[in-house]
């Protein structure tokens, strides 16, 4: 009965800790889209990326990422999450933002500002499609 009162300390910040590794995983397990007049927000936990209409280049469908190093990020399952350096690219330091909810399945590669680069897809395949195409209608329309 003693070593139970004398570990409430201990026992409260591993449940502390439980919660917040809880609350991470439920923010990084979906991509969350939102869109507003003048842009795309795209947010995954801790990675959050504002693409204007205005400064959008193209909206490609692409089945495979290419190969990358990842500088910060994480791979589970099926998701690829993080903020990535191109092979190819490596003196240069360029990064490229990966919101990806389903590996297996076609990825949208967003290009803008000229040459940054954002890969993203949704866990329904149906749904990447419908927002590339809500895409590609608004880079009609700014031109």
């Amino acid at each position: 009965m003693r070593l139970l009162r004398n570990n409430w300390f201990w026992n409260i910040i591993l449940v502390l800790t439980l919660i917040i590794c809880a609350m991470v995983l439920a923010m990084h397990f979906k991509n969350w889209i939102g869109t507003d007049d003048d842009g795309l927000n795209l947010r995954s936990g801790f990675y959050r990326v504002h693409v204007p209409y205005q400064e959008l280049d193209s909206v490609l469908l692409v089945d495979r990422i290419p190969p990358m190093q990842r500088l910060n990020g994480f791979s589970a399952l099926e998701k690829e999450k993080g903020i990535f350096r191109e092979f190819k690219d490596s003196l240069t330091n360029k990064r490229v933002h990966v919101f990806v909810d389903n590996i297996g399945h076609q990825k949208i590669k967003l290009v803008y500002r000229d040459s940054v680069y954002i890969y993203l897809n949704l866990k329904d395949s149906v749904e990447t499609i419908q927002l590339m195409n809500n895409l590609s209608a608004k880079i009609l329309n700014v031109e």
